[in-house]
């Protein structure tokens, strides 16, 4: 695990705000949102994230049957506030076998999203097709929302992105048959409004795939 923040497109070293520049940089892709370091997933963790961010914290609730909460990443800085989060779960595939997926929340440009999608970004743009009907629907607090498959990604996950509350919802599974989830109409609560329910997430060990 990281121990300092790093580019949320990349994963590379970022500068701190100081003398010559206000806000923090990366080499490869100037300004950007600090992914902050992923530490192992706690209902302690998940708080942190909940409490200091600016977009929605996206989990599944109810969790489906077997699945537990296997990490938490967000971007941004205590000045700015979290721009970006990312909530990784895993369990048992639709089809058999271990899953994992990764629901990120972002404003435009951070990023993140596309980072687990395995595409250049920073943004769906033209890997996105929404001319046709969605290819998923999830009701994200309390409204449906559909979502497109996003083209272009490797083959071993399944990538769909939409809007909800007026930023990006990026859902990323591994393997790519875990995307099956997605066609059941999953519920998605932003975890800023579940309150005292928070304490009540199970949690596993820490996914390697919200490490990016």
């Amino acid at each position: 695990m990281r121990g300092e923040p790093s580019c949320p497109k990349c994963g590379g070293r970022v500068r701190a705000p100081g003398l010559f520049a206000d806000t923090w940089q990366c080499d490869a892709h100037g300004t950007v949102h600090p992914l902050q370091p992923v530490i192992p997933p706690s209902v302690d963790a998940l708080g942190v994230v909940v409490n200091r961010t600016r977009v929605p914290v996206w989990m599944p609730w109810p969790l489906p049957v077997g699945w537990l909460f296997t990490g938490v990443a967000s971007a941004g800085d205590d000045r700015s506030g979290g721009r970006a989060t990312a909530v990784a779960c895993s369990g048992p595939c639709p089809l058999g076998g271990p899953g994992e997926l990764v629901l990120i929340a972002e404003e435009l440009g951070v990023g993140l999203g596309a980072r687990y999608a395995g595409i250049p970004g920073p943004d769906p743009g033209p890997h996105l097709t929404v001319s046709g009907p969605p290819q998923a629907k999830v009701t994200a607090a309390g409204r449906p929302t559909p979502l497109w498959h996003v083209s272009g990604t490797p083959a071993d996950r399944a990538v769909f992105a939409g809007e909800a509350c007026g930023l990006w919802l990026w859902a990323v599974a591994w393997p790519d048959h875990s995307g099956l989830l997605l066609y059941d109409e999953l519920v998605l609560t932003d975890l800023r409004q579940a309150g005292a329910e928070v304490d009540l997430v199970p949690c596993g060990a820490l996914s390697p795939r919200i490490l990016g």
